[in-house]
C-alpha cells in the first residue's frame, strides 16, 4: 500500500469516525431522517475534498460541525417547518376522522437510535442525547429559526462552551447567549401538549411491564386491556395522514372501525428517537404471514402510554430500521426449523 494511499484511508477513517453524532446533529437540525443522512454525507464529502485547506486552527470535530451546520442552513433556506400533526391541526373527533395525507416533506420523521446516538460512557450525557431526540422536543425545535436551532443543539444538547459556536457560526459570544435565550423562550412558549415524555433509560421494571401488556393488548386485539393502558388524554398520530386523535374512547373507536385491520397484528421491537417502539406487520391475506404496517413510536408518563405515534411509510421506514419486509406466520416457522 503506497503512503498516499494509507493518508486517505486514515483520512477516511477519522471522518468516519464522527459519522454518528453528526448524524444526530443534522437530524436535529432538519427533522428527516434521510435529509439528516445526505446532509453528513455531503459533510463528509466536503470535509475530504478540502481536507487540504484545513489548517488545524480548530479540531478536525469543530471543522466537521462547522461545514454540517453550513450545510444544514442552505438546506433550511427552503423554510420548510416539519411537524406532527397536533403542531398543524386541532384534534378531530372520531365521528369526523378522515385519512387525508399530506407531502412527505410536511412530517417530523422517526430515526433509530443507533443512528443518531453515539456511544458514551456517561448516563447524565446519554440521558441528555436521548431526550434530544424524542419527537416533542424534535417539534419544538423545528419551530425554532435555523440560526436559533443551531445554537440551542450546540450550547444545550451537545455542552459546547459560548466561545466555540461563536467561533463556529462567525459571530460574536453576545450574539450567541442572545440567541440562547430567545431559543429557550420560545421553547417554554410551547410547552407540549400533554405530559411529557418521562422514559427511564433503561426501562425501569413498571414501563417494562406497561410495554408487555401493551404488545399483549395490540397483538391480541383487546380495547378493554389496551384503554386501561392509556392516559385519558392520550393521543395518536399517523403520518402522512394529518389526522389525530385525542382520548381514549376515540383511539379504541378507531382501532375496532377505520383500524380494523390492523387486528392480529405482530410487533417486532425497535429503538427510535430514544424512546420505545415496535415494527408493526399486519396480517398479509395475499402471500400469507405478515406485512409492514407502521413503525410505532411510544411515548410513556406516569405509568401510563400518553402518546403512540404511526409512521406508515414502510418501504422507507422499515430498511432504515433494519427489519425484514415480510414476516411468516408462525406455523411456517415451525415448520421451517424442523
Amino acid at each position: 500500500m503506497s503512503d498516499s494511499t494509507a493518508t486517505v484511508d486514515d483520512l477516511d477513517a477519522r471522518l468516519e469516525k464522527h459519522r454518528v453524532e453528526l448524524t444526530g446533529y443534522c437530524y436535529r437540525m432538519l427533522g428527516s431522517s434521510f435529509e439528516a443522512e445526505d446532509a453528513v454525507q455531503d459533510t463528509l464529502v466536503r470535509a475530504w475534498r478540502s481536507y487540504d485547506k484545513f489548517e488545524g486552527r480548530s479540531s478536525l470535530r469543530s471543522w466537521l460541525y462547522r461545514i454540517a451546520t453550513n450545510v444544514c442552513l442552505d438546506m433550511l433556506n427552503a423554510g420548510n417547518k416539519r411537524a406532527r400533526p397536533m403542531d398543524l391541526s386541532e384534534s378531530t373527533p372520531l365521528a369526523r376522522a378522515a385519512l387525508s395525507p399530506r407531502p412527505d416533506n410536511t412530517w417530523l420523521e422517526p430515526m433509530p437510535d443507533a443512528r443518531v446516538l453515539p456511544t458514551v460512557e456517561d448516563p447524565a450525557e446519554a440521558a441528555v442525547a436521548k431526550e434530544s431526540v424524542r419527537l416533542a422536543f424534535m417539534a419544538a425545535l423545528q419551530q425554532l429559526p435555523p440560526k436559533q436551532r443551531a445554537v440551542l443543539i450546540l450550547r444545550e444538547v451537545l455542552a459546547w462552551r459560548a466561545s466555540e459556536v461563536a467561533e463556529l457560526l462567525d459571530t460574536s459570544v453576545a450574539s450567541v447567549n442572545s440567541a440562547l435565550q430567545r431559543a429557550r423562550a420560545t421553547l417554554a412558549e410551547r410547552a407540549d401538549r400533554g405530559a411529557e415524555a418521562a422514559v427511564s433509560d433503561p426501562l425501569d421494571e413498571e414501563q417494562q411491564k406497561l410495554l408487555e401488556r401493551y404488545v399483549a393488548a395490540f397483538e391480541g386485539y383487546d380495547m378493554s386491556a389496551m384503554t386501561a393502558l392509556l392516559h385519558e388524554d392520550a393521543v395518536m398520530t399517523m403520518p402522512p395522514f394529518d389526522l389525530w386523535l385525542t382520548g381514549h374512547d376515540d383511539i379504541a373507536g378507531f382501532m375496532t372501525t377505520m383500524g380494523s385491520a390492523c387486528e392480529g397484528s405482530r410487533l417486532l421491537p425497535v429503538e427510535v428517537n430514544g424512546l420505545p417502539g415496535f415494527a408493526q406487520y399486519k396480517p398479509d391475506p395475499e402471500k400469507g404471514g405478515f406485512t409492514p404496517w407502521a413503525v410505532q413510536v411510544l411515548e410513556i408518563s406516569d405509568g401510563r402510554l400518553t402518546g403512540f405515534h404511526f409512521f406508515l411509510d414502510t418501504e422507507r421506514w422499515f430498511p432504515l430500521f433494519g427489519v425484514p419486509l415480510h414476516l411468516e406466520a408462525e406455523a411456517d416457522q415451525v415448520e421451517q426449523g424442523e
